[in-house]
């Protein structure tokens, strides 16, 4: 038991499993990581990433915004990002290239009035630290009555993403022929916009606005190298979720004890830095494995027995085995 407890003590810092501003962080980080994970599986197969990274930096304007007028900056963060999805879908198109165009625009419109905000928060009001709270996120000063807020909002998402799973995997192969089986794609597109505007606006109070892509689109684009399949992918961009924010929470609080003391880390970049390490090693393990099947393939048409060489139709691989 002694050393059990000296690996614990030196894993964990005093203090780490009392203090009630980590619980607080270990609950919403863990709520943020499973939303982020369903909705940004989702982001990745349908080629949205560019429109969950512009939601990020919309959420910019409105948690400055907040700032400025002394409100909840999740608030500001929330009604930005869906005025900015609305926008998105208002403005685009059925096409990618229309989509990409109008995310461009609303984006540096965003922009610009974050500019504006960040910059009367810092010249006209005694608001402190407002700019990093906003970029790269504050989730060790969440207080304890916003949990059931973010409870209600993943819970929202979450909601969303379920009652569409089939609409949206479907629209993401080819929106004609989700047209064509009575789908309403544009109805899918807003709701699922919505989804992921209330996704992001979570994770930017949590690790900014900046970073806030990088929990959406990362976790689930490491389960995508290791699965084609939907539902499992999603199962995966959940564990690696919850792993890389609940261990980037640990790491900061230990990192106020590391040398030079009393100058911790911030959470977003153990989050974001571990986010990066999990993705690359996913990639390895699936260039390894298509290797293989690569090397297996050449071996069965040099020695072909039974059935080899004869070929099933599958459904796309984003439908694949679900």
């Amino acid at each position: 038991m002694t050393t059990v407890g000296a690996i614990l003590n030196g894993i964990f810092e005093p203090g780490f499993f009392t203090s009630g501003p980590v619980r607080v962080a270990l609950v919403v980080g863990g709520a943020v990581s499973l939303v982020s994970a369903v909705v940004g599986v989702f982001t990745v197969v349908r080629g949205q990433s560019f429109a969950g990274h512009s939601l990020g930096d919309l959420g910019t304007t409105g948690g400055s915004g907040a700032f400025l007028v002394g409100a909840n900056p999740l608030w500001g963060f929330v009604t930005f990002a869906i005025i900015g999805a609305g926008a998105m879908e208002l403005f685009g198109a059925r096409r990618p290239r229309g989509r990409d165009m109008a995310t461009g625009i609303v984006l540096g419109a965003g922009l610009g009035i974050a500019a504006l905000f960040l910059y009367l928060g810092t010249t006209e009001s005694n608001t402190t630290g407002a700019t990093i709270t906003i970029l790269f996120g504050s989730i060790f000063v969440i207080h304890a009555s916003m949990i059931p807020v973010f409870a209600l909002l993943s819970g929202l998402a979450l909601a969303i993403v379920g009652l569409l799973y089939r609409p949206l995997l479907l629209s993401a192969v080819s929106q004609d022929i989700a047209s064509a089986r009575g789908v309403p794609v544009r109805a899918v597109g807003i709701l699922y916009l919505l989804a992921m505007a209330v996704a992001v606006s979570l994770s930017c109070v949590t690790i900014g606005a900046i970073l806030s892509t990088a929990v959406l689109i990362g976790p689930a684009a490491a389960a995508l190298r290791m699965t084609k399949r939907p539902g499992l992918a999603i199962a995966w961009a959940a564990v690696i979720g919850l792993a890389v924010t609940w261990l980037g929470i640990l790491l900061a609080y230990d990192s106020y004890y590391w040398p030079p003391a009393g100058r911790g880390w911030p959470v977003s970049f153990f989050v974001v830095a571990l986010i990066l390490v999990v993705y690359l090693l996913a990639d390895l393990a699936s260039r390894e494995k298509a290797r293989r099947a690569g090397a297996q393939g050449v071996a069965s048409r040099k020695f072909p027995t039974g059935t080899a060489g004869r070929t099933q139709p599958s459904l796309p691989p984003v439908l694949g085995a679900e």
